[in-house]
């Protein structure tokens, strides 16, 4: 039965947030005619707090916050490869995405597609690019969306009863559409102001008074392990066992490399003001990761509370220990801050999108002539198409459907790191090779995955890895042998224009 307290506090919180999204159309407006680089990166003009912001709403997203502590919930210590990946990304995301950031600018690139347009002078390779971006990010914005709807009919504040809960879900993400199309980036940027307020002080509060009514971090852990063991799951344990650490190393490592080529993280870089303020950005970024840390340990916590979850529904354990332990009004609190935690993401995930779409789909192949302000045009409808065909994806798919293409979304992203993040370095492998490779991982991993059960993790000789990260293996395989073999037959390269990495690509 939904609780007209914590229904009240629910929509007060979505309610300001809105409202702090139809006004951002005034948050750092420039006097200038419209254009897609105005539009989809705010004029690249954000400080280093503003960007810390961006990217870190960006990041962690609604869904992560639901499914990691599900995880743990769920199988115990291996649902933490998710802290770990973030500990890696970071040493990375400070080496290339400052470089990225750096090249971008100084040839007026909009997406990475168009990096590596000019890069290899191959229109093939960033179509490849681009096409995966779109392909991956789209059931990422979907699954925001089956994040909190999952989150707030644990909570009972999501009517399964009729179509209520349905229309209460598109009204919020219209409210998000208008203000995207109007304001683009600027939009989710003040929406993740309030998130990171929002989602880090209620994670906090509710940590503290959960550790307090189960008798402090010993005895929730100890009391969490008894309850995990007593299910006699295979390998589910707090403690790793020996058989998982490939598991989760892999995990960790693939997820690490994949984040980085997601064109909403991309896209959050590229409107920094400048390369050093994007790495002051992202020196302050493992805070986040403490929040995740916390939305974990509320995992670890369900368990030691006895809480009850469907077979199937573990990132529904945290919000029904929630509802359980706090009041109406805390809990519909908790519940407003994850449903802003999932408006971010999903804001500049379909600003990345539709830049991708007009930039290196529509005007390389449809209308070469397009003018800035038609671009512009363009990427606003687009935007539109990608936030309510995900509405679309989200109610006409079963959930488990969902989430296999979502982790189909991440073995292809993986598979154009090699052509972003090698380009930056060396201008060793040829643009032939890397084409070549990036097709044999796309299909190699998404055989592996559906062959598997939709598993994310394959077995290979008894040892069992991240799927994507073996079909990344085989990409870079087949580049490397190529290469050579290119070169030797004559296959020619892309012109000789600057120098790679450095700050003059065309």
């Amino acid at each position: 039965m939904v609780d007209p307290a914590s229904t009240t506090a629910f929509a007060l919180v979505v309610a300001g947030t809105s409202l702090l999204a139809v006004a951002a159309r005034r948050f750092r407006v420039r006097d200038e005619l419209p254009t897609l680089d105005g539009w989809a990166l705010a004029g690249r003009q954000f400080g280093a707090v503003l960007t810390w912001f961006l990217l870190g709403g960006t990041i962690y997203t609604a869904y992560t916050y639901a499914a990691v502590p599900g995880l743990v919930y769920g199988i115990g210590a291996l649902g933490f490869f998710a802290l770990a990946y973030t500990v890696i990304v970071y040493p990375l995301a400070f080496v290339l995405l400052p470089r990225l950031w750096r090249v971008a600018k100084d040839n007026g690139h909009t997406t990475v597609a168009d990096y590596v347009r000019t890069r290899y002078d191959s229109p093939l390779l960033a179509l490849a690019v681009a096409l995966t971006g779109i392909l991956a990010t789209m059931p990422y914005i979907g699954l925001q969306l089956l994040g909190i709807r999952a989150v707030l009919v644990a909570g009972g504040l999501y009517p399964t009863d009729g179509i209520a809960g349905d229309l209460t879900l598109v009204a919020v993400f219209a409210v998000l559409a208008g203000a995207t199309y109007r304001s683009g980036l600027r939009a989710p940027t003040v929406i993740s102001l309030a998130k990171g307020v929002l989602v880090g002080s209620t994670v906090g509060a509710i940590v503290v008074l959960v550790l307090h009514r189960l008798g402090g971090p010993q005895a929730v852990f100890r009391a969490a392990e008894d309850a995990i063991t007593a299910r006699g799951v295979p390998e589910a344990s707090l403690t790793l066992a020996p058989s998982l650490y490939t598991t989760y190393a892999t995990l960790a490592l693939g997820s690490a490399l994949a984040l980085l080529m997601y064109p909403h993280v991309l896209t959050a870089s590229f409107a920094a003001s400048s390369a050093d303020r994007l790495r002051k950005a992202i020196i302050g970024l493992p805070a986040w990761t403490a929040v995740l840390g916390l939305f974990a340990l509320l995992g670890v916590a369900a368990l030691a509370a006895g809480v009850q979850a469907r077979p199937g529904n573990a990132e529904a354990a945290v919000p029904m220990m929630v509802q359980e332990l706090t009041s109406p009004i805390a809990s519909g609190l908790v519940f407003g801050a994850l449903a802003v935690g999932a408006l971010v993401p999903a804001a500049v995930m379909s600003v990345g999108a539709a830049a991708l779409f007009v930039r290196n789909v529509y005007v390389e192949y449809f209308h070469p002539t397009a003018t800035p302000k038609h671009q512009a045009q363009v990427a606003r409808a687009v935007s539109l198409v990608a936030k309510f065909g995900a509405l679309a994806f989200t109610f006409g798919l079963p959930d488990q459907d969902a989430i296999n293409l979502q982790l189909l979304g991440g073995v292809w992203i993986l598979q154009t790191f090699p052509t972003v993040a090698l380009g930056l370095f060396t201008r060793w492998p040829h643009r032939g090779a890397l084409l070549a490779g990036w097709l044999v991982g796309m299909v190699s991993g998404t055989v592996l995955a559906a062959s598997g059960g939709f598993s994310s993790v394959v077995s290979f000789a008894g040892v069992h890895v991240y799927v994507a990260l073996a079909a990344l293996v085989l990409n870079l395989a087949v580049a490397a042998a190529l290469t050579p073999a290119l070169d030797r037959l004559g296959v020619a390269r892309e012109l000789a224009r600057g120098t790679a990495g450095g700050a003059v690509v065309r």
